[in-house]
């Protein structure tokens, strides 16, 4: 018989090297009914603290841990009295908030941002109907501590397709390559992109700007390949907003496969296709001034 015995001492037999907690998803949205037509904001946040926090895991002393509770309730608080004009601005009031408490040394507020589109009525926008077109999400992470405040900005599932002026051909070939080359294929993607903010950024009007050199150069590029376009789609992001220092973009490929219709007897002009989501090129680089 095998006995575990089990000794306490007051010298720790490990080390606590990290730690980091908080409140994660929590869902906010805010209608501004004082103008009109109404606005609306729809919110994930999540706040992560870190600090000196070890005698919480060690000792079992809750002195100084903000309950993530207090959290939850403190970005609501901030909520009605903040404009939420842009989200940047919130979560670095919110990170502002919690660096001031005793024990923190590091706030991280990560927010993600649904858009809402407005509904039409007569042909005009409605003032107070709203319609979520899409899965497109935006997003902000700010991180705050003794040095200073952090802003990375981004987009993330913003599908968008074109039918032509893409290519993929000229790439080496052995035993294993089946893929034919191609000078005329669908190409189709979900965008994610996250750009840095320059110090001492305090205009966050850079968003709608950057999403719309994103998808414009993504629609007018001859495409070479997915790399191709990602490398001008960056670079138009740069020429966009000399606020931002350098963008990260994330291409997958959503591979949009010529369908063989010779058993069937029928020719297939490039216009019939199989949409595969497994598996698939991903294609990601960042881009810095």
């Amino acid at each position: 018989m095998c006995r575990l015995s089990v000794k306490l001492s007051s010298t720790p037999m490990s080390e606590l090297i990290w730690n980091r907690y908080g409140k994660s998803r929590i869902r906010l949205v805010k209608v501004r009914r004082a103008r009109d037509p109404h606005e609306l904001v729809d919110l994930t946040i999540d706040v992560q603290l870190e600090g000196a926090f070890g005698a919480v895991y060690v000792d079992g002393d809750n002195g100084p841990c903000i309950a993530t509770d207090t959290m939850k309730n403190t970005v609501y608080a901030l909520a009605r009295q903040d404009p939420i004009t842009h989200v940047e601005l919130f979560a670095v009031r919110l990170a502002d908030h919690f660096m001031a408490k005793p024990a923190v040394s590091l706030a991280r507020i990560s927010a993600i941002e649904q858009p809402w589109g407005r509904l039409s009525s007569g042909g005009q926008p409605h003032p107070h109907a709203f319609v979520q077109a899409g899965g497109e999400q935006w997003t902000t992470v700010v991180t705050r501590d003794q040095e200073g405040t952090a802003i990375v900005s981004g987009l993330a599932n913003l599908v968008v397709l074109k039918t032509t002026d893409s290519s993929f051909s000229g790439f080496p070939r052995d035993e294993y390559t089946t893929l034919p080359e191609t000078s005329d294929r669908i190409m189709a993607t979900s965008i994610t992109a996250t750009w840095v903010y320059q110090t001492g950024t305090s205009d966050f009007t850079a968003r709608a700007q950057i999403r719309r050199a994103l998808v414009e150069t993504f629609a007018a590029h001859i495409s070479g390949s997915v790399q191709h376009t990602l490398r001008a789609m960056g670079e138009a992001a740069l020429a966009a907003c000399p606020d931002v220092t350098a963008i990260t973009l994330t291409l997958p490929n959503r591979h949009h496969l010529l369908v063989d219709l010779s058993p069937f007897g029928l020719d297939n002009p490039n216009e019939v296709f199989v949409v595969t989501d497994q598996p698939f090129g991903l294609i990601e680089a960042t881009i810095r001034r």
